[in-house]
């Protein structure tokens, strides 16, 4: 299609609510993913308050959370409430939605050069079904019961009988109900996504010439459209465990005197079942980061990325050994050493795609031109966490040292930082970055310089010290240490460690005000405020349903055409022909390239003459 579609007036409800403009769908993810983020934000510094002051009483806890918190002391179930749900926040509606369904939304049309998505009813669909599982988890604090409280990977026996404790009543039928409405708008989006990469493309754009930031996303949909089907599977037997007497994953239980007549299951299965999604999980939350930090870092060192090939690769690498480390969350599960030693070498295989991404950065970095934007800073700050959380995996890997620090706030400390705060980073960066295309206005640079600052510094002061905690045995999920002398020692540790959440909670109102005052009163974008190469920056500042008022732009060269010796300027958009750059054009520009061959050897035999 040469020229835009012609869309009929539409109405509020047409444009901002039930949209299917793949914009407009971008900004509902994002915005709803960062009210769950917050949301998140807040259950984590109620039960950072616990941990840090387990005997002190705080009567404005029980003024909010009633007879969760008598006395202003919080009870031992709803603690476990609490982290549950927190846990999945994070990890499926801020990492996974927010991150995914936000870049992919936006990027995939603008950087590939298609009017919008192969589907935009389905598009529209996911985000629906996404909030969807929103409101569902959210409204399990509002039950008698409470929200669900088996940890945020449900293992049963807690997920599968509905009378074990409090949380696994009604809390953890909505939160089942969460999940599938959360996978349905994952497969949705990712069916999208993958059609649209494969198909929609404007001309010249090859799979060569597509930014990192499309390589990302185009695996994660890959391993989302794969793994989250095995949940669905998993859920599906937990429900006919918890409602109709089966015994999937049930055997031999014991509630108060009575002896339930459960026989035959195993919770090993569901083990297995979840966490063959769980660990692809991980990578769906950070590959998105990864070509977001790629397409930034970039752009803002005035560099084409090192590696591109390699970084591609890498990619492939993880989407394809991601499917063989789910084991080594089962160390400890009575697993055949055999194969937890395979388990093993699979895991620190992939340690090798990441680390040839990490000096593919650092590579990059070198000596070039750097711009310290906020989106700069954090994604450097990114690749700091991929590093210090990266390598505390290597030792999580090894099965003899894993079974020694399982469950304990070793394991804590790093996947909050290799999955929480590198994915949080990556996305910070990239909504900093690609605000100026969400809402046509820039966001405050300052506000955004102390939004980093005090997220980074704050970050390593709540997860380091949990290293240490984590080697001297303090396990997780205990609501209190005061039960243990030798875990009193670390009391004071806590209180530094949820004061350092609390400052890190009060610097993310800086971005939320940056953020939503930004979008009304921010000062006005222009076409290219990065003079990035990328076609987003091609459209218009005003939002156009169809992205292009006029022909589709037709791609030439690769997205990282930055600094080219003898042009004008550092940057060449991938739209411009190498007819017009002929004085910066170099032998590498031509290969697999026969048209702008022959235009290069006319130019050359013309300066001869």
């Amino acid at each position: 299609m040469e020229t835009a579609t012609i869309h009929h007036k539409e109405s509020f409800l047409t444009k901002y609510i039930f949209s299917q403009d793949h914009k407009m769908i971008a900004k509902q993810f994002l915005i709803t993913a960062v009210i769950m983020a917050f949301f998140s934000l807040l259950l984590t510094i109620i039960f950072r308050i616990q941990l840090a002051w387990p005997e002190s009483s705080f009567p404005l806890l029980q003024t909010f959370l009633g007879s969760w918190a008598e006395g202003g002391r919080i009870k031992p179930d709803f603690y476990l409430a609490l982290i549950t749900i927190h846990g999945t926040i994070m990890v499926f509606f801020v990492l996974t939605a927010g991150l995914s369904g936000t870049f992919s939304n936006l990027l995939i049309p603008l950087q590939l050069g298609a009017r919008d998505m192969a589907s935009p009813f389905l598009n529209m669909l996911s985000y629906w079904f996404f909030f969807a599982a929103c409101v569902v988890l959210t409204s399990s604090f509002f039950v008698q019961s409470g929200p669900a409280s088996a940890g945020w990977t449900v293992y049963p026996p807690l997920s599968a009988l509905p009378t074990a404790i409090s949380g696994s009543g009604l809390g953890m039928t909505l939160w089942l109900i969460s999940i599938v409405c959360f996978i349905v708008s994952s497969l949705m989006g990712g069916i999208n996504y993958i059609s649209t990469i494969l198909n929609m493309r404007t001309t010249g754009m090859d799979l060569w010439k597509m930014p990192l930031t499309i390589w990302g996303v185009f695996f994660t949909a890959i391993l989302g459209v794969l793994t989250f089907p095995v949940l669905v599977a998993a859920v599906v037997l937990l429900t006919f465990d918890r409602s109709f007497g089966t015994s999937f994953y049930l055997s031999d239980i014991v509630i108060g005197t009575q002896v339930l007549p459960n026989q035959g299951g195993s919770v090993i299965l569901w083990e297995h079942l979840f966490w063959f999604l769980g660990h692809p999980e991980v990578y769906i939350a950070i590959l998105p980061a990864f070509g977001i930090v790629s397409e930034v870092i970039a752009t803002n060192a005035r560099k084409p990325i090192f590696g591109y090939h390699a970084m591609v690769y890498s990619l492939i690498g993880i989407l394809v050994l991601s499917f063989l480390v789910w084991g080594h969350h089962m160390f400890v599960s009575g697993m055949n050493p055999f194969l937890g030693g395979v388990f093993m070498i699979t895991t620190l295989l992939i340690a090798l795609p990441s680390a040839i991404k990490t000096f593919n950065y650092l590579a990059t970095l070198w000596r070039g031109s750097l711009h310290f934007t906020p989106a700069m800073l954090f994604a450097i700050g990114f690749v700091s966490f991929l590093i210090s959380g990266g390598l505390t995996g290597l030792f999580l890997g090894n099965a003899t040292i894993d079974i020694n620090v399982h469950d304990t706030y070793f394991v804590v400390a790093h996947f909050h930082l290799v999955m929480g705060c590198a994915s949080i980073f990556g996305m910070l960066a990239g909504v900093y970055h690609w605000y100026p295309k969400l809402f046509g206005r820039m966001m405050n640079p300052k506000l955004g310089y102390l939004h980093f600052w005090v997220t980074f510094i704050c970050a390593y002061m709540v997860f380091f010290p949990m290293h240490f905690m984590g080697l001297d045995g303090v396990p997780r999920r205990y609501y209190a240490f005061t039960e243990f002398e030798y875990m009193q020692k670390w009391l004071n540790i806590n209180k530094v460690i949820s004061w350092s959440a609390v400052v890190a909670g009060m610097g993310q109102i800086a971005f939320l005000y940056n953020f939503f005052h930004s979008i009304f009163w921010g000062e006005k974008a222009v076409q290219n405020p990065w003079r990035s190469n990328t076609l987003e920056w091609t459209t218009p500042v005003e939002h156009h349903h169809g992205n292009w008022p006029g022909e589709i732009p037709h791609v030439y060269r690769w997205p990282y055409d930055y600094s080219k010796p003898n042009h004008d300027e550092d940057f060449i958009p991938q739209n411009i022909p190498y007819s017009q750059t002929m004085k910066s054009n170099v032998p590498s520009d031509f290969e697999h390239n026969p048209e702008a061959q022959k235009i290069q050897k006319a130019w050359m035999e013309k300066q001869e003459t």
